[in-house]
Formats: C-alpha cells, structure tokens, sequence
C-alpha cells in the first residue's frame, strides 16, 4: 500500500502530468484499495498546473488572463485619480480616457483573436505626451494609473539614453526591466506602461550647426518599440543571461529564444518644454491677419501650451516619425499657493502621510494646525517647483523636531503656526514646557478637526467609497474608517480596504457560528461595526473577537431559548458593547410574553 501512495505517474518514471480522465482513474484506484466501495470519486477537484516557462520560440508565461477581466471606465478610473491628485482636470480626464480605452481595445482583441484576421492590423496605439512644469504631479499620476490597473510599470530618464554612448540600448533595457517588475511573467509584461521622463531633453539643439546626432539616435531608437517590435531578453552584454542560455543549451541541445513584444505596451512621455511656448506663441502670432491678430504676450505660458500643435514639437527637435508615435498629448497646470494648500489638506497626500509615518517610527504623533499647512504652503510656492517644494519646505520646519524629540520621550507634536515661523525658538518652549495644557488643547482641536475632515472627504465621495467596497457607507462607518486612517496612517483607499477586510472576517466567523454554538446566531450591520471598531481599539482581529462575542453570549441566550424557544438570535450593537443589559432584556422580554402580569 505504501508504494500506491507515491505521487501519481512516478511510479512509470515518466514524470508527465496526467489527464483528467487518467487523474481520475488513479484516485478512484487508491481510494477503492484504502477503502473498499464506500467512497467514490464523483467530480475531481485536482487540476495539473500549467507549465510557466516555456523553452521553446517566443514568451515564458501562459496567458495570466488578467486583461480578459479588465472592465475599469473612464469615468471610474477619473474618480479614482480625484481622490489623489489635485487640479489636473483636462490632463486626468485624458489619460483617463485613453489609457482605459487602450486596455479595454487589447481585451477586445484578445477576445476576437481568430475570428477576425485582420485584427490589430495598423492599429495605433494611444502613446501619450505630458507636458507641464516640474512638481505637477506628471509621474504621480502614471504610477497611480498603473497601480489601479495592476499593471506592471518601469519609469526611466530620456537624458541617460543619450549619455551611455550605446544609442538604443537603454531603451529596450526599459522593457526587460518590465518583464523583471511582471515577476518573469512575460504575458503581463507585453501589456504593460513604460514612462519615460525628461523627453525634451533629447530634443535636437535648435542652436547646433548640423544634425544632433546623439539626440536623434536616441529617438530613433524608441520609434520600433513605440510601435510594435520583438525586444530580446538575452543580450551579448549580460553574462547572467549568457551563463543560463549556455547551461539550457548544455540540458536540451537547443537555443532558447525568449522575446517581448511592444504591440500592447503603452509608452508615456513627460518633460517641462520650457521652451516651447516661445515656439507657439510665435506661431499664433505669425497665423494673426489684422485687427484680428491677438500678440498679446501670455501672462501664463503653460496656458499657451494648451494650444500645441504636431509642427511645434517638431520645431522643438523632434523627429516627424517619433511625433507621429505620441497621439495623445496633454498639457498639465501650472500649481497655485491655493493648489498647495489643498494638496496639504488632501487625506490621501502622500507629503504629510509620510511625515506621520516618520514620527509615528519614533511614538510620535504629530498633528498639524491649518494655519501652518497654509504657511508651508507659501513657502512652498514661492521656490516655484510645485509639489516638490512642498517636501523640501515641510523639512525644513520639522527636522530640528524629527532630530530631538525621539530622545526626549514626547508622544504628541503639534506643527503650530508659530512652529513654521521659527522652528528653533518653539523647539525650545516645547522642550521646556512639554505638558503645557493650552497646547494639548490645541492639539485635541487639531485632532478633531482632522477628524471632521477626513469623514467630510469621504461623505463628498460616498457612493464611489460604496461602490468599491460593496457595503453601504453612512456616518457610523465613516467614524470607522477615519479611526482605520488614522489608525494604520494611510491613505483613504487603502482604510476602506482594511475596513472591508475585517468585515469580510466578521462575516466569516458568522457563517462558522453555526457549527461552534448550541443557538444559532447572526450579527446585523450595527453588531459588525462595533466589532471592528473594538477590534481596532484593542488591536485584535475582527474574527476571532466576533467569535468571542457569541461564546460569551452564548450562556444567556441559551436561557432564552430554553424558555421561551427561540432558536434563532439576531445580535446587535448593543450585545457586542453591552452584553450583560442585552441578555438580562432578552430576558425580561420574554418572561413577560410567557408571564403576563394581570
């Protein structure tokens, strides 16, 4: 017996994977000889795994599936870049457009490969340009992308294409890099995003005598994989991939070939084009006839670029063929002190998430008055690098902070208006008088208001919150969600999936009941989020505390069943937070049904 027991088709020494049928056979022999006839097998429920890796012509990875499932709109994935990124209007309503329409196309295809030959055939893709000044949230915005589709996603600089000395060779170093990001998996690589940063800088010298060859090499080198081109994995100038193709030729006798196709990866470039608004506002100066001619200089060059045509990038020194490969071009805003100061109060804001995860490595937690967001973000503005100079002004007011108070055992920090203005003079008070209570009172007011206005961000976007967590969202849950974000300092999004997740275990443990208690028992809405909010308060799981409600509650409702027979309880949130007044009125209750008084 114990030979019959050896994993199924070693015994032949052939190693291969059985057919469902012969899986079957197998299963049904061993169980029958273990057994007799008293199991039979009547659907199999074991699958062979498919092969990941292929040796033989192009692709290493089965089909992953995962555009086949792609169903995200644009006006989902618009709402969901609201939630993150401030002003940004047309360029998010763009990219939103065109990058869902482009996944949701290679679905299509997918689907339809085979029926239609012609399928694919002269398709172009929706390669995008970004235009816009440094600290706009150009890259912020492509990652969040990426991250919502869950595609993989390289970034890399235009400017050190130009600077190895091998013309091209970067650039499909970007696309082997994606393969590396899609964890080997070939099939999720060819439909990923590649984002190349600092385009413009490989524009031709408009003041060089000749052609810029450096420059334009780089271009032409990304025309191919722009458009659809195979990009070799094993290149003559990695001795890894030369040592493995070597050790599979030694085992199989044969070349391996591995390639990644770029039909379906969607290429973003950005830069800021300084330049450029001189270009087009000689254009539209030159197209003026007249009185009708508007020469009046711009007070907003960036607005300028909203009117951007082909020739004017072309103009800038690019190549014809390479602006022809960019369809899809968007101009981003130039950022205001107001812009800054929403940025700041925006909970989903990476800048002051970070600063709490800074202090909160220390025990720290740090609160901010809004008046002093607002002082930031004038200092902010006036280095006129947009968001970036949010970083580099909040560093400034907190490091003198960040650097003493771990060693002076502080717990609590309120960045205050007088904070800003002088960080070293209120270092100095607060380390003097650390428990001064008007202090701690405006901390609990700016605790409180930070509270308010993380459920006011939520109830102004409560059916999208809804609709991503399945669950009606009202006041209550609003409460808990702001506790989970404050809790775990993150972003909204990811509160709203920590919530969920504990849910989803309440509602788990709930359905186990029925096997772990004598009385059947069920937690309505209210019953859940008292759970969850304990559990956070306790720092415990959400199901194993729901289990521990209903055995503690377990005695008293098996008083009332005994008496008055009921079988089934519908617990609540008062049972969770107060069990021994609900059971005693359960109680009471049916008493009085069974005893009427006279």
């Amino acid at each position: 017996m114990e030979d019959d027991i050896r994993p199924l088709n070693e015994k032949d020494g052939s190693g291969r994977i059985p057919n469902q049928k012969e899986l079957e056979k197998e299963l049904s022999d061993y169980l029958s000889k273990k057994y007799g006839g008293r199991v039979k097998i009547i659907s199999p429920l074991v699958f062979p795994k498919a092969d990941v890796v292929s040796t033989e012509g192009k692709g290493d990875a089965t089909d992953t599936g995962n555009l086949l499932s792609f169903d995200l709109l644009p006006e989902e994935l618009e709402t969901y870049l609201d939630g993150f990124v401030v002003k940004q209007n047309q360029a998010k309503a763009v990219l939103a457009t065109k990058i869902c329409t482009h996944f949701n196309r290679i679905k299509h295809s997918k689907k339809s490969a085979g029926k239609n030959k012609t399928s694919g055939v002269g398709m172009i893709k929706n390669n995008v340009l970004m235009i816009g000044p440094t600290g706009v949230g150009k890259t912020y915005i492509i990652k969040l992308i990426a991250q919502k589709l869950g595609v993989p996603f390289v970034k890399g600089d235009a400017t050190k294409f130009s600077e190895t000395g091998y013309v091209g060779g970067d650039v499909e170093d970007l696309i082997r890099d994606l393969v590396y990001e899609a964890d080997e998996d070939i099939s999720l690589a060819e439909n990923g995003i590649v984002y190349i940063d600092e385009i413009d800088k490989i524009a031709s010298s408009r003041n060089l005598i000749g052609h810029d060859v450096s420059r334009t090499g780089v271009q032409r080198a990304l025309l191919k994989p722009m458009e659809e081109t195979d990009v070799e994995l094993k290149v003559p100038h990695d001795p890894i991939s030369q040592i493995q193709a070597i050790e599979h030729y030694r085992r199989t006798g044969k070349k391996e070939k591995k390639e990644v196709n770029t039909k379906n990866i969607l290429f973003i470039m950005s830069g800021a084009f300084g330049d450029l608004a001189e270009i087009i506002k000689k254009r539209l100066q030159s197209q003026g006839i007249g009185f009708e001619a508007d020469v009046r200089p711009a007070e907003v060059p960036w607005e300028i670029l909203k009117g951007i045509s082909a020739q004017d990038l072309v103009e800038f020194g690019f190549e014809t063929e390479f602006v022809g490969r960019l369809p899809v071009i968007v101009v981003f805003d130039e950022l205001t002190k107001e812009d800054l100061i929403e940025i700041l109060g925006n909970p989903n804001n990476p800048i002051i998430i970070s600063k709490r995860l800074d202090f909160r490595a220390y025990g720290i937690d740090i609160k901010f008055e809004e008046e002093s967001l607002a002082m930031i973000a004038e200092m902010a503005a006036a280095e006129k690098t947009g968001a970036r100079g949010l970083v580099s002004a909040i560093e400034k007011v907190l490091i003198p902070f960040e650097k003493t108070l771990p060693s002076k055992g502080l717990d609590k920090f309120l960045v205050t208006r007088e904070v800003v203005e002088d960080p070293a003079i209120q270092l100095g008070i607060l380390l003097n008088n650390p428990d001064d209570p008007a202090l701690a009172e405006r901390f609990e007011q700016a605790k409180e208001k930070e509270l308010e206005g993380i459920k006011e961000y939520l109830s102004t976007r409560v059916d999208d919150v809804g609709k991503r967590s399945g669950l009606e969202i009202y006041e209550k849950r609003m409460d808990i969600i702001a506790a989970l974000y404050l809790k775990n300092i993150s972003d909204i999004n990811t509160a709203l999936d920590d919530f969920k997740e504990m849910y989803d275990q309440v509602k788990v443990e709930e359905a186990a009941l029925a096997d772990k208690l004598e009385v059947k028992v069920s937690f309505d809405e209210s019953a859940v989020d008292q759970i969850i909010r304990q559990a956070i308060e306790t720092d415990q799981e959400a199901g194993p505390l729901a289990l521990e409600v209903a055995k503690r509650l377990e005695y008293g409702l098996n008083l009332v069943r005994d008496r008055a027979g009921i079988e089934s309880f519908i617990i609540n949130d008062e049972a969770v937070s107060d069990m021994e007044n609900f059971v005693n009125n359960l109680i009471k209750k049916y008493y009085r049904q069974e005893y009427p008084a006279n």
